[in-house]
């Protein structure tokens, strides 16, 4: 029988879908459920911590994905500023451009004809030869066009999944102290679940990712409350 030869790749992909959700549910579960414990301890009434919970995600979800935006935007420009040098340096600086692509080929152990025979072949073709040494030699891969507009929503809707979680209890429960003892459990499973579940896919120890994230929702809460209770 003969053996197989496939080699089965178990990267992540997305990347950049994966950092856009961790930074928009973190914050999201992070600052609100802060905010609701914080006027927990001074406002007896849910429905105010509603209001003011809801203000607080519509306002951080418009804020995050703004960064996002900008993020992805100032990443567009940088690589475009980039190419428009690296054009520059392979028309007016050939030589010293040949001499750091041989060098490429010489680290990764290339014969010295070969190197030669791969740089002379590269340098043929300016675009391909841009390209090239924007890799490997200023590791910049060519962002998506559409980068920053995905950023911007990405951030901003995990923002909104995020926040609401702490919240939720305020909607069904009028006594801001019963909430908070709910919102309380049911952020802190949260936050534990997420954090499992993130260090899983960036190959940190699922737990001890899961205990850290939780933790600092639990202190984020805790100085909260005890600020609001200090100044009550």
């Amino acid at each position: 029988m003969p053996l197989s030869n496939k080699h089965i790749e178990n990267h992540l992909k997305s990347s950049d879908l994966l950092r856009d959700v961790v930074i928009g549910m973190s914050d999201g579960l992070t600052v609100p459920f802060a905010l609701a414990a914080g006027l927990s301890g001074v406002v007896d009434k849910s429905s105010i911590i509603v209001i003011a919970g809801i203000a607080e995600i519509a306002a951080g979800s418009i804020a995050m994905g703004l960064g996002g935006y900008l993020a992805g935007k100032t990443e567009q420009d940088h690589y475009r500023s980039e190419v428009g040098r690296e054009y520059d340096e392979v028309e007016n600086m050939r030589q010293e451009e040949i001499e750091e692509t041989r060098g490429f080929f010489a680290n990764i152990g290339l014969s010295p004809a070969l190197q030669e025979q791969a740089t002379q072949e590269i340098a043929q073709d300016k675009d391909r030869w841009v390209q090239f040494m924007m890799k490997y030699e200023l590791g910049l891969d060519e962002p998506d066009p559409r980068r920053a507009t995905k950023s911007a929503l990405n951030i901003g809707l995990s923002y909104i999944v995020g926040g609401i979680i702490p919240l939720s209890p305020y909607f069904f429960i009028s006594s801001s102290t019963d909430a908070l003892k709910i919102s309380v459990v049911v952020t802190l499973v949260c936050l534990f679940i997420f954090g499992f579940f993130k260090s899983r896919f960036t190959g940190i120890n699922p737990l001890v990712g899961a205990l850290k994230v939780t933790l600092i929702g639990a202190v984020a809460a805790a100085a909260a409350f005890g600020v609001a209770k200090l100044f009550e």
